[in-house]
């Protein structure tokens, strides 16, 4: 079904945008397993993120949105209580989707497997989306009324 066996990706999900559905398109399309990291309370919190919804609301409407436009294919959602989860760092993952932004995050990861003896995890990028205004989409701009979900102006 996809290039990889297992392919892991991860993200606080707060409000649920045109780049997520960028990076869960990739990930499905890569993997007949994907294993999607939801990031916890807390660890948000000591990332400096401002979220609005729950650890529990977040998972909520993560898998309905998976179940929805995915149905019938194989995933977990593992919570994150730091940068990669046990399933990167510890698991067969032979990839991990990450954005443009954050592809510096491969080679943090490799190094994490190689000491652990594990082999290295590919990355597949995917290019930022960007708002009808040229700059990226995010939860904080969408809470701040710049721009709704699929990057129009507000």
């Amino acid at each position: 079904m996809g290039r990889y066996k297992t392919v892991a990706m991860g993200g606080t999900f707060d409000i649920i945008h045109k780049g997520h559905l960028a990076l869960l398109d990739a990930a499905f399309l890569a993997s007949s397993h994907v294993i999607i990291g939801l990031t916890g309370d807390e660890l948000a919190k000591a990332k400096g993120k401002k979220i609005f919804h729950t650890y529990e609301q977040r998972l909520g409407s993560l898998r309905s949105l998976v179940e929805e436009r995915f149905p019938g294919r194989s995933y977990v959602i593992s919570k994150l209580e730091n940068d990669f989860g046990p399933a990167a760092i510890e698991g067969d993952v032979d990839a991990l989707i990450v954005s443009s932004e954050t592809e510096h995050q491969v080679e943090v990861l490799n190094r994490k497997r190689s000491e652990r003896g594990l082999g290295k995890v590919e990355s597949v990028v995917v290019p930022m989306v960007l708002a009808k205004d040229g700059t990226r989409i995010s939860s904080t701009r969408i809470r701040n009324a710049e721009i709704d979900t699929d990057g129009n102006l507000t």
